[in-house]
């Protein structure tokens, strides 16, 4: 009863044997993994559109300059001679002198002719709801990026302890064919005396002969499966692909920790209210469109014809500019209602989630019981199969066992061991998926 009642309460925690050494690893993966590198460049990426959309609130000053030459073209013209000459005509005999000439008729051509104007351009927006939405957007945009990466990291996270486990586990597993391939050779070496002495038949020493090539080959593919781990492993937190990975081994030692849902924290979930949040924001960019822009303008300069620099070429030009559209075909209408099927997709899809979390959670933690169990039920197997063997080797030694006997007992102990230690190791992942799924881990 007091077993159960451990299990169900979910025992498993940080292990303490590797708490350290693991935690070290986590903290070189969490540094050094490139996708994470990549995050951060995005995340930086975002930054800088966020300051890019905050710069539209500020004033844009600008040179222009240009310098035309014409010929030609439009002309504008204007009658001084038949407006002048008369009264001139009057004036010269009313003085009886020529003081007042005849004028001709004038046709000015409008395109300037060897004028310059270089002036200071300033521009400024004084209300413009599209900048503001905007920049809201980036902002959110920014947020998304940063939970992208939670997400990945606390991943990560799980796939460096699931590696390190399954490292362990395979090194474990070296061990235990090592000590069988010493028990196997053993075997075959008094068989093979026994035999000499005819006390046995040779159908024994063959059979010894065989499991020590089947050990063997068990102990090689172990090694193999060993060096991929410690691969896999490197590669996930960036390190050489050969680098020795530190061990130390505590199988005894399994804490027990309440584990209490808490998939409402998940950074799934957060995402989903940031993107609810910009979608919204969507909308009222969109609705902008039907609001007033105001805007100033200055320009401070010279202008005049060939290249004459003096006070009459100075000048200044300011105003206020309206944009306000009031006609656009229904096309921001049907944008905004985009943004609101969006806004439901995005509703079903948290609800949805939400769903899955929590059976992710419930899996889980169904996963590590079942886990603890089947390790629970091989321990006993392991200590019962050892004691099987002690005693079928002593009556072997005693000649009261045939070596059948004999190798069935050290193949249960040998597969118990392993079955023993697959389902340690099968539940320190177990607890590393449960953590995952309830998003427990603290990021230092």
């Amino acid at each position: 009863m007091k077993k159960s009642v451990t299990i169900i309460i979910i025992c498993f925690g940080f292990f303490g044997y590797s708490q350290s050494k693991l935690e070290n690893y986590i903290q070189i993966g969490l540094k050094s993994n490139e996708v994470i590198k990549q995050h951060n460049f995005d995340i930086n990426k975002s930054i800088y559109a966020l300051k890019e959309a905050h710069s539209l609130f500020y004033p844009t000053v600008s040179l222009n300059a240009n310098y035309t030459i014409a010929d030609g073209g439009r002309t504008i013209d204007i009658p001084i001679g038949d407006m002048l000459n008369p009264v001139y005509s009057t004036l010269n005999q009313i003085t009886n002198s020529s003081a007042f000439p005849s004028l001709q008729n004038q046709s000015v051509q409008i395109n300037p002719d060897n004028f310059y104007d270089a002036k200071i351009h300033t521009t400024m927006p004084l209300l413009n709801f599209e900048i503001i939405y905007n920049k809201r957007i980036k902002n959110q945009q920014s947020s998304l990026q940063r939970i992208e990466l939670e997400i990945y990291q606390r991943e990560l996270v799980k796939e460096i302890k699931i590696a390190y486990y399954k490292y362990l586990q395979s090194i474990e597993g070296i061990n235990i064919y090592q000590d069988a391939l010493t028990l196997v050779k053993e075997n075959q070496r008094v068989n093979l005396s026994l035999f000499k002495n005819d006390k046995i038949n040779r159908t024994a020493v063959l059979r010894s002969n065989n499991e020590v090539i089947r050990i063997e080959a068990n102990l090689e593919t172990a090694k193999q499966v060993s060096s991929n781990a410690k691969t896999y492993f490197n590669f996930l937190i960036n390190q050489k692909l050969d680098t020795e990975i530190e061990v130390d081994l505590d199988k005894e030692n399994l804490p027990n920790e309440l584990v209490n849902e808490n998939t409402q924290n998940r950074e799934e979930l957060s995402k989903l209210d940031v993107a609810k949040d910009l979608n919204n924001n969507a909308g009222k960019l969109t609705q902008s469109y039907w609001y007033p822009k105001l805007s100033g303008f200055a320009d401070l300069g010279f202008q005049d014809f060939d290249f004459e620099l003096d006070k009459q070429s100075r000048y200044y030009f300011a105003g206020i500019g309206l944009e306000w559209n009031i006609f656009s075909g229904n096309k921001n209408k049907y944008r905004l209602k985009q943004v609101e099927e969006d806004s439901k997709k995005i509703s079903s899809q948290t609800d949805n989630v939400k769903q899955q979390l929590l059976l992710q959670f419930q899996v889980s933690r169904n996963n590590l019981k079942s886990a603890l169990e089947q390790f629970y039920a091989d321990k006993n197997q392991k200590e019962s199969a050892k004691k099987y063997n002690e005693d079928i080797t002593k009556l072997y030694k005693e000649g009261q066992a045939i070596y059948i006997e004999l190798l069935d007992a050290q193949n249960q102990w040998v597969n118990a061991q392993l079955n023993t230690n697959i389902a340690l190791y099968n539940s320190w992942i177990a607890f590393a998926e449960l953590e995952r799924a309830n998003a427990t881990f603290t990021f230092n």
